[in-house]
């Protein structure tokens, strides 16, 4: 529910010029989030936010903000400008599709039946929404 509300406000309130200034009012908003979430210990084991130990760690925690974080939010805001809800949620509902592509291929997932099948739900499901005759919007009587 938050992430369709998020597509259909994003859809209302982008711009294709601002793209990036939204973007970046959009992740102060969810670092601060996350940050207060991180930060409440959950057991004496789990203290709290805990930093990496490694640069090896480091790097990869650089790579998701920067690509999986701020790239991908900036991309997603700028098409939302250009784009309208119903079909860029149609569009993004291929996410798991596409994660798990990237896992059987690079991250060595073996593909499995249910992988088969829920790909082809989702895809079937994005063809019959696309195919589907869309609505006018109704005018109001003057």
């Amino acid at each position: 529910m938050i992430y369709a509300g998020h597509i259909v406000a994003l859809g209302r309130l982008s711009e294709p010029g601002a793209a990036v200034s939204l973007s970046v009012v959009q992740l102060l908003i969810i670092t601060a989030v996350c940050t207060v979430a991180a930060a409440v210990p959950t057991s004496l084991s789990r203290p709290g936010i805990q930093l990496p130990g490694t640069s090896r760690d480091w790097l990869i925690v650089v790579y998701l903000a920067v690509v999986a974080g701020a790239l991908t939010m900036v991309l997603q805001t700028w098409a939302q400008a250009r784009v309208e809800s119903s079909r860029a949620a149609v569009i993004m509902a291929m996410e798991p599709v596409w994660a798990a592509a990237f896992a059987i291929a690079l991250g060595g997932e073996d593909i499995t039946v249910r992988m088969i099948i829920g790909g082809l739900a989702i895809v079937g499901a994005m063809y019959l929404v696309e195919r589907a005759p869309r609505r006018q919007p109704v005018t109001e009587l003057a």
